[in-house]
């Protein structure tokens, strides 16, 4: 389960250095191969092949009426080896459609990533936190 935020700078090639803590993991259970796809909300997901693969078969499972869902994620999806480094490029189509620039934000979600350019995330995360929670957390207790 990958969890935490990291801010990350690209490099002037478009790369991603995996954290450490991540790199480790992702080399043992993905043999370092990845899949970057977008993600409805403007940011964009970085699947442990695995993983991808798992996604991949229920998103190709939906019903006819999802055909655009189907061409956004499968039809954007791109795999991608880890260097020996750690460093995974991330294609100039996918940084484009994300608005990423350098400064990035990588948050561990559970079973993949998402990958956010760093103004975005702290703009949309502030708007968030200004609003309600949603019905679901009424009874959650922190």
């Amino acid at each position: 389960m990958f969890q935490g935020a990291s801010s990350i700078v690209l490099d002037s090639k478009g790369r991603l250095a995996v954290p450490t803590r991540h790199r480790d993991v992702l080399v043992a259970t993905a043999a370092s191969q990845l899949t970057i796809t977008k993600h409805p909300h403007g940011c964009l997901m970085i699947f442990p092949r695995n993983e991808w693969e798992k996604f991949r078969e229920r998103i190709a499972a939906l019903p006819m009426q999802a055909q655009w869902w189907k061409r956004i994620f499968l039809g954007n999806a791109m795999d991608v080896d880890m260097d020996s480094t750690g460093r995974v490029l991330v294609s100039p189509e996918l940084r484009s459609a994300a608005g990423l620039s350098r400064e990035t934000v990588l948050l561990g979600m559970g079973a993949h990533f998402e990958l956010w350019d760093a103004v975005n995330y702290a703009a949309q995360e502030a708007e968030q936190m200004k609003g309600q929670m949603p019905d679901v957390f009424k009874d959650f207790s922190f």
